[in-house]
């Protein structure tokens, strides 16, 4: 028996003072984080290595987690990239879940969920009531939560006080966390599409190699000078984690790739960011769209899709009256912007996530669309 599989005790504490005991998984350690919840019934490894979730413990609303074990990082596909992983490494700061399964059956997995999470370093707690804590996020709003997982009993007043002293979700800059330190090439196409790491998502990064554009991967601050030494035939700006704007000293390079009439395509933080830079505004919502089955609809098809999502922030409708852009698909639940187009410029965006991983290919076509716009 290992160390992640011996019996231990976790304690969540929330912002609001709640205290929820339950049994550990994973790492024995603290850590502190903004508590989301995922209403997917699929995808754990995907979730848990999606960089958008930088800073946040993440609790899993499907009560199972963990019955088809965890993949091998060394299972690539044809471009060397994690087939069943978002990024090279778990991203949440931590997790939560219902029911662990110990005892996987899956011809890929090769090792459980305690032991990825183990291995990783990262702290989970199971045996809690996860609807009760998934109905208080969305009655009261998500909010800043401290885990700890150990062998021996948890100083819950500890806890509280760490809790009190970090900073808040919002008030960090996750982006240079995830964002990569230097360029990196995919590929081998005749056109390059530049993409403005945010925190960008292995799926993102395939679905353009799949269309047979070479990739060229920047850090989220890169000069367009050097930008456009690739000599790009669009840009693609990331999804990514955290409040938008805390990344306002990027907004000027945004700015300039958008007066260059280049093609341009936004994902999740792509729009917030593009939508920013144009001189609209953005804003926090309540418990956020986290998980596969979100209903979005094309204004300018009046059609419906499916979508999967992972936002916590949206762009204000209001703010885009003067910034060129247009509202492109909404949310069917909440009216929120789903997606934006520019009406002069070759720039399309969308918040929910067309590479789905995981999720449905529904919105698939967004890729297709971006290509069509570069090659005509």
């Amino acid at each position: 028996m290992t160390k992640s599989n011996e019996k231990r005790n976790a304690t969540l504490v929330l912002k609001d003072g709640t205290i929820i005991l339950g049994s550990g998984l994973g790492y024995s350690t603290r850590v502190v984080g903004e508590v989301v919840f995922n209403t997917g019934m699929v995808g754990y490894t995907e979730a848990l290595t999606d960089p958008s979730y930088k800073g946040q413990i993440l609790t899993f609303t499907y009560p199972l987690i963990g019955n088809y074990g965890v993949p091998d990082y060394k299972n690539l596909d044809q471009w060397k990239l994690p087939r069943y992983f978002e990024s090279d490494k778990i991203q949440v700061t931590g997790a939560i879940m219902h029911e662990l399964c110990t005892e996987p059956n899956h011809w890929a997995s090769v090792k459980t969920f305690d032991d990825w999470l183990y291995e990783e370093k990262v702290p989970g707690i199971f045996g809690i009531d996860t609807r009760s804590l998934t109905t208080k996020l969305r009655e009261y709003g998500v909010m800043m939560g401290a885990l700890e997982v150990s062998d021996d009993k948890i100083d819950t007043d500890k806890l509280k006080e760490d809790l009190d002293k970090a900073d808040s979700y919002g008030e960090q800059n996750f982006v240079e966390q995830v964002s990569v330190k230097k360029p990196q090439t995919y590929g081998a196409g005749k056109e390059t599409v530049v993409l403005m790491d945010y925190g960008v998502k292995y799926g993102i990064v395939r679905r353009l190699l799949e269309r047979n554009f070479s990739v060229v991967r920047v850090p989220y601050d890169y000069p367009l000078d050097k930008i456009m030494a690739y000599k790009p035939a669009g840009v693609l700006v990331s999804n990514g984690p955290g409040d938008p704007k805390a990344c306002t000293h990027t907004f000027e390079t945004i700015r300039d790739v958008m007066d260059l009439n280049m093609p341009v395509l936004g994902i999740c933080l792509g729009v917030q960011m593009l939508a920013l830079a144009a001189g609209g505004d953005t804003y926090k919502l309540k418990y956020g769209h986290r998980g596969q089955n979100k209903p979005c609809t094309d204004l300018d098809a009046g059609r419906s899709y499916v979508t999967s999502q992972n936002h916590g922030y949206a762009v204000d409708a209001k703010s885009l009256k003067e910034t060129g852009f247009k509202t492109w698909f909404v949310n069917v639940d909440d009216g929120s912007i789903e997606g934006i187009k520019h009406e002069k410029r070759p720039i399309l965006a969308v918040q929910f996530h067309p590479e789905a991983s995981p999720g449905p290919y529904d919105t698939d076509f967004v890729f297709d669309m971006f290509a069509k716009i570069i090659r005509r």
